[in-house]
C-alpha cells in the first residue's frame, strides 16, 4: 500500500530518458567518492573535531559557533564536509526517483535503493567516528564504507546502461570471472591495509593538546610493507586477468576497462611511494584517497563487464 502510494506520486514526474538516468547515476558515483576525498581533507587539516559532537556541531547548535578551543577554520572545514552530505543524499534520492519512474527492472531498483540507505549508514558511522574522538578503527570503517558505496554505485551505473528486456550473458569464461572476483577481494585487502597505515600515520585528524586521538600502536613501516605486498598481489592478479582476456579473445570493452584499471593502480602505487619517502604530505593524502576511489570504481566496472545484458542476434538460417 505504501509503495503503491509512492509509485503514484513518482508517476507525476517527467519520464527520464536513459541519458538522464546515466547522468544521475554518474553523479552518484562522483558524490560517493567525493565525500571520501573531502573527508580526507578534514583529516589532514586536523579538522576532524571542528564540530566536536554529532548530529549537532556543538551542543545546542547544528551550526558552528564562536568557541575558544576550536579554531574557526577547523569548524568551517568539518561543517562544510557535513553539508556535502546533503549533496550525496540529493543524488541518491534522484536516482531512486529516476529508475522508479522509468519502471526499471528489480535489479536496478535494488541498487538504486542501496544509495540512500547506504548514505544514511555512512552518516551514522561518521557520527560514531566523531563521538569516539576519531578512534582510528572508526575512521577506517568510515573510509571502507565509502569505498563500498563507490563500488555499488559503479555497478548500479553499469546495470542502468543495460536494456531491461535483454538476456544476461557471460562475456568472459567462468575461470576469468572468478579471477575478477579474486581481484576484488585483493583490492579489499589493499584498502583495509591502507586504513591501518592511516591509523598509525601522522594525520590523526586533530592536534588539540587537550584531546589525544587514539591511534593504532603498531610500527608504521610494518603496516606499509603489508599494504605494499597486498598491492603487488592485487596488481599480479590484474596482469593475469589482462593476459587471460586476450587469450580467450574477450570483447574490447572489458579489455579496455582492465587496461584503464592497471594504469590507475600503477599511478596509485607511485603516489603511495612518494608519500612514504616524503613523510606523507597532506596534499598527497587527498590524492591517494581519490585514487583509491578511482581504483575501486574501475575494479567494479571490470566486474560488471563480465556478465551483462545484451541482445543476441540470431544467425539467418533461411535458405536462399
Amino acid at each position: 500500500m505504501l509503495y503503491r502510494g509512492f509509485l503514484s506520486l513518482v508517476d507525476r514526474l517527467p519520464l527520464p530518458s536513459l541519458t538522464v538516468q546515466r547522468v544521475i547515476a554518474f553523479a552518484v558515483i562522483l558524490t560517493q567518492g567525493g565525500i571520501a576525498v573531502t573527508g580526507a581533507v578534514v583529516r589532514v587539516t586536523a579538522s576532524g573535531l571542528g564540530c566536536p559532537t554529532w548530529p549537532q556541531c556543538f551542543p545546542g547548535s547544528f551550526v558552528p559557533v564562536g568557541h575558544g578551543e576550536v579554531a574557526v577554520v577547523h569548524q568551517a572545514v568539518e561543517f562544510g564536509n557535513r553539508l556535502l552530505t546533503f549533496v550525496v543524499v540529493v543524488a541518491a534520492a534522484l536516482i531512486v526517483l529516476a529508475v522508479t519512474r522509468a519502471r526499471r527492472r528489480k535489479e536496478v531498483l535494488v541498487y538504486a535503493w542501496m544509495m540512500p540507505l547506504g548514505t544514511v549508514v555512512q552518516a551514522v558511522i561518521g557520527g560514531v567516528t566523531v563521538l569516539t574522538g576519531l578512534l582510528w578503527w572508526t575512521v577506517a570503517v568510515h573510509l571502507l564504507a565509502s569505498m563500498a558505496m563507490v563500488w555499488l554505485a559503479t555497478v548500479m551505473y553499469a546495470k542502468i546502461c543495460e536494456p531491461d528486456d535483454a538476456p544476461a550473458i557471460d562475456v568472459i569464461p567462468a575461470p576469468l570471472r572468478w579471477l575478477t572476483a579474486l581481484s576484488a577481494v585483493a583490492l579489499a585487502g589493499v584498502l583495509a591495509a591502507g586504513t591501518l597505515v592511516t591509523g598509525a600515520g601522522p594525520h590523526a585528524g586533530d592536534k588539540s593538546l587537550d584531546r589525544v586521538v587514539p591511534r593504532l600502536e603498531v610500527e608504521i613501516v610494518t603496516l606499509v610493507h603489508l599494504h605494499a605486498q597486498l598491492l603487488v598481489g592485487y596488481l599480479a592478479l590484474l596482469v593475469g586477468l589482462c593476459f587471460g582476456l586476450y587469450a580467450v579473445g574477450a570483447g574490447r570493452a572489458v579489455k579496455v576497462r582492465v587496461q584503464v584499471l592497471l594504469a590507475l593502480v600503477v599511478a596509485q602505487a607511485l603516489i603511495g611511494l612518494v608519500q612514504f619517502f616524503t613523510d606523507v604530505p597532506a596534499a598527497l593524502v587527498a590524492f591517494h584517497v581519490a585514487g583509491a576511489g578511482l581504483c575501486t570504481a574501475a575494479t567494479a566496472a571490470v566486474w560488471a563487464a563480465g556478465r551483462t545484458r545484451e541482445y543476441v542476434t540470431q544467425p539467418d538460417t533461411a535458405s536462399v
